[in-house]
């Protein structure tokens, strides 16, 4: 894949390159679980978040800076999710961000939630670049466009 295919505003949404995955680790508190003691099944959508603000943060771009200076943001528009294990209190887990599909206006991540060696979790996440105003679809910045090429 050349960097033209990603920067070029007709080009079709391709593969991602192969980015090593990132990974985000936290500690499952009393406010992730249910009444049962084990982590609230919309809890591992809010953990795959933070995972991937923080992916975001490490490649070098602060959403809320883009935001204000851009008027630029990122939404969430497709999930899917499959649960295999369940964490609970004091579970010590895993959040993996590997970006599969770079489009002009969304990519999509597979994430999965590892407590240890033992999978618990792993979704398909589509977000959308949006104008931070009106909310209509916006092309994703170059400069992040660039740095997913690497």
């Amino acid at each position: 894949m050349t960097s033209t295919a990603l920067l070029d505003p007709n080009a079709p949404a391709t593969a991602a390159p192969q980015l090593p995955a990132f990974q985000h680790e936290l500690r499952i508190y009393w406010e992730d679980t249910d009444a049962g003691g084990v982590v609230f099944y919309a809890n591992y959508l809010k953990f795959m978040e933070r995972a991937r603000t923080e992916w975001l943060r490490a490649l070098g771009f602060e959403q809320e800076t883009m935001r204000q200076q851009e008027g630029l943001m990122f939404v969430v528009s497709d999930t899917a999710l499959r649960y295999l294990s369940p964490a609970r209190l004091d579970d010590w887990l895993r959040v993996t961000v590997n970006p599969t599909e770079i489009g002009r206006v969304s990519l999509t991540f597979d994430q999965q939630v590892w407590r240890g060696d033992t999978l618990l979790t792993e979704g398909r996440i589509r977000i959308g670049c949006v104008d931070a105003n009106s909310l209509k679809p916006a092309r994703i910045p170059a400069r992040i466009l660039q740095c997913l090429q690497r």
